[in-house]
Order: C-alpha cells, then sequence, then structure tokens
C-alpha cells in the first residue's frame, strides 16, 4: 500500500515537473509582450543612445537578440545590461556592432544630421528626445534606419543624404508608418 501511494506521488510531481517546463519553454503572449514593451522602454532609456545609434531587438521566448550598430563601445554593454535585469529574460545574444572611430565619419554624421533635420519639410522628425530616423556611417557608407510617416519624407531624407560630400554609398532602410 505504501508502495503503491509513494509510486503514485513520484508520477504526480514528475508530471507537475514537466508540465512546469514545458510552461518555462515559452512565456504567455501578454508576458512576451511585457517583455517586449519593457525591452523597448530600457533602450530608449540609455544614456548615450542617439541618432547616430540603432538597436534592434527580437524576443524569443525568455531569450532576447541584441541586433545593430552603435558608436560607443559603451553603449553596446549598457544595452545587454539594462536587458539581463528584465524579469522573466533569461539570455540575451548581444549581436550589436560597435562602428569603428573615424574622423570621417564623424564629420559626415554632423553633416548628415544637419542636411537630413535641418532642412524645413523634415524639421518636424528633430522634435523630441528621440529621433525617428537614425543616421548610421560606417567607413563613408550610410544606412538610414527607423521610420517616417510618408513616402515622399523616405525618398527626401535619402536625396538629403545622398547630396552630402564624401559619402559612398546611402541605403534607405527606413519605414513609413502611420
Amino acid at each position: 500500500m505504501k508502495s503503491k501511494l509513494l509510486v503514485v506521488v513520484v508520477t504526480l510531481l514528475s508530471l507537475a515537473t514537466l508540465g512546469s517546463t514545458q510552461n518555462r519553454d515559452q512565456p504567455s503572449a501578454k508576458a512576451q509582450e511585457r517583455i517586449t514593451k519593457e525591452v523597448r522602454h530600457e533602450i530608449l532609456m540609455l544614456p548615450y543612445f542617439g541618432v547616430f545609434d540603432n538597436i534592434a531587438f527580437r524576443v524569443d521566448g525568455y531569450a532576447v537578440t541584441l541586433q545593430g550598430q552603435v558608436t560607443r563601445p559603451t553603449t553596446k554593454s549598457d544595452a545587454e545590461n539594462v536587458v539581463k535585469h528584465i524579469e522573466g529574460v533569461e539570455k540575451v545574444d548581444n549581436q550589436i556592432e560597435v562602428l569603428p572611430p573615424s574622423p570621417m565619419d564623424d564629420r559626415l554624421r554632423l553633416e548628415l544630421y544637419r542636411a537630413i533635420y535641418g532642412f524645413p519639410a523634415l524639421e518636424k522628425y528633430a522634435l523630441g528626445v528621440q529621433k525617428p530616423i537614425r543616421i548610421i556611417v560606417k567607413n563613408g557608407h550610410v544606412a538610414l534606419e527607423g521610420v517616417v510617416d510618408n513616402e515622399g519624407d523616405k525618398n527626401l531624407a535619402g536625396v538629403r543624404a545622398n547630396g552630402v560630400p564624401g559619402i559612398f554609398s546611402v541605403d534607405n532602410n527606413l519605414r513609413v508608418e502611420k
């Protein structure tokens, strides 16, 4: 009798443990949405995250993958550290690229900023702390990342970037969102 009871208890505990590990593999949709929202918030609150940095992320269960480009190595490590401390995040894969230091790229960044955000039709994007158009410069090659209101603004930002002397190429990766 005691051995049958022991077998039943062990079986129930095994099933309970199996059920909890299955739930641990994937969070609920609500938990995943909360993690996504907190990761986005923490990245935007980084102290040195600016218009010349671009950080994207993907949440897959309890794992977060960070991607993009930053101008400072500290921004890369800060992003990983803040995401690690979010409740529910168990693993962080930091694939953020630190852009090489270059006086030429620094000059191009400033000229691109003036050309895009200083143009009257695009000045509306200069409002606010976090700029929606990200300017990524690596060895003279430019990538525009982020969001704009319409296709005309996307094309105009690309034209303005192409007009800056000393640039080898421009990839206009801006997305149009209402």
